[in-house]
Order: C-alpha cells, then sequence, then structure tokens
C-alpha cells in the first residue's frame, strides 16, 4: 500500500509544479495565516510573491517547502502531494529544490567549496561528481576564483552568490529564494535577480519573495500580492 501511495501521489509528475486549491492556514493561537488560497505555478517560470509584513510570505513558502501543513486544501509541488505526504518523505521533496536565503547561512568554518559541496555529499553525491558540479556552479556565480576562501574573507554579495551556488548544484526543477537581496546593497541585488533570471531561462523554476518594489517593476516577471493570508493580485509583467 505505501510503495503504491509514494507511486501515484509521489513520484508522479504534475503539471503545474506548484498548485495551491483551497489552502488555509490557522496558527495555533488563531492567528489566520493564508485563507482559501488557491494559485499555480508553471514549470519554468519567474514568479516574484509580494506583501507587506504579516500578509502570509512566509508561510506560503513554508507551505510548499513543507515546513508546516496546511490545515485545509490540497498543495502538490514538484509532483509531490504535500497533503498526504508524510514526514519521512520530506527530504525527497526539498532535494528537487535549491533554497536561497536572506541570511546565506554559510558554515563558517567550511570554505567556499566545501560550503557548496555540503549540499551534494547530503544527498550522496559521488567526489568525482562534487568536484565537476561545484566548480560549474562556482563559475556560474562569478565565483571561481573564490573556492578557497571562508565566509568571513567575503563581502555580503559574495556570501549571498555562494548561497545561490549552493542552491544551483544539485540542478534543482525549482528554486526558492526567500528574500535573497534583504542583505546586500542595491546594485548587489540587482546582480543576484540577474543571475536568478538566467538560471530561470535554462528552464528552472523561480519564486522569490521579495519587499523590493523597484526589482519587481524592473525585472517584469509575474507578481503574487499576498494581503491579509489572501492573493490579492497576480499578474505578468511586473505590475504591482
Amino acid at each position: 500500500m505505501e510503495q503504491q501511495f509514494i507511486d501515484s501521489e509521489i513520484l508522479k509528475p504534475q503539471t503545474p509544479i506548484i498548485e495551491f486549491r483551497g489552502v488555509s492556514k490557522t496558527y495555533p493561537g488563531g492567528t489566520h495565516a493564508l485563507e482559501d488560497v488557491n494559485i499555480k505555478i508553471n514549470k519554468g517560470e519567474f514568479v516574484f510573491v509580494v506583501g507587506s509584513s504579516g500578509a502570509g510570505k512566509s508561510t506560503f513558502m513554508k507551505l510548499i517547502m513543507r515546513e508546516e501543513k496546511a490545515n485545509t486544501g490540497i498543495i502538490r509541488v514538484n509532483g509531490f502531494n504535500l497533503t498526504e505526504m508524510k514526514r519521512k518523505y520530506v527530504p525527497m521533496l526539498r532535494r528537487t529544490m535549491g533554497i536561497v536565503f536572506q541570511d546565506f547561512r554559510l558554515i563558517p568554518t567550511m570554505n567556499v567549496f566545501q560550503n557548496v559541496a555540503f549540499a551534494m555529499y547530503v544527498v550522496g553525491a559521488t567526489g568525482r561528481d562534487v568536484r565537476r558540479e561545484v566548480s560549474k556552479a562556482l563559475s556560474k556565480v562569478g565565483l571561481g576564483n573564490k573556492a578557497r576562501s571562508m565566509p568571513n574573507q567575503l563581502s555580503g554579495g559574495e556570501q549571498q552568490r555562494v548561497g545561490l551556488a549552493r542552491a544551483l548544484v544539485n540542478s534543482p526543477d525549482l528554486i526558492i529564494a526567500d528574500e535573497p537581496t534583504g542583505n546586500v546593497d542595491p546594485n548587489m541585488s540587482y546582480e543576484i535577480v540577474n543571475m536568478l533570471t538566467e538560471i530561470n531561462k535554462q528552464g528552472t523554476t523561480v519564486l522569490m519573495v521579495t519587499h523590493d518594489h523597484n526589482l519587481v517593476r524592473d525585472f517584469h516577471h509575474r507578481v503574487i500580492m499576498l494581503d491579509g493570508g489572501k492573493i490579492v493580485a497576480d499578474n505578468a509583467g511586473g505590475d504591482l
């Protein structure tokens, strides 16, 4: 029975890549974080998620990563049925996505190469594959000459590029970028989104939370706006 569940509900490819149907989330204590959210994000899209503090952005992302479970509704991500998923399958889900954090989350005792390689070792990659793919990922983000540098020797922008390389190294179907420009200067913000846009052009779906409306207007990607736990706008072309 469990094998049937895996084949039919988890491993079967789904279209779109992200789908919420009637999803609501209420936290203990009564906070209504999301209410009756219906959304589809197709493979290969680049989507900005915007909204004021408390609008539901963080909960939206946590549900996609299965850090939280919805109270009602159906969520499918990368062919996985998150509504019925058992906790032991969550690592399988997360191996299909790369995550870029606002606060970088680099391991301070590891150099740049080791930080990126760590994401491959946890999924059982061989040493040869690690050397090849980490070098490729660092080259993509312009850090091929920083492989032996320690995180404290890098600028904030360079640390975020290491985070992006780490998200890319396992060739994920989906990249989730949670305020990736929040701790870098404006020029580097544009560089980060330019890199994400180039990655998106190669077929990777990108979902990026941001509070920077200038980036949203200038890059002309699809925009989902949350307010009070509801989707109040869903526009193509960067219109707010």
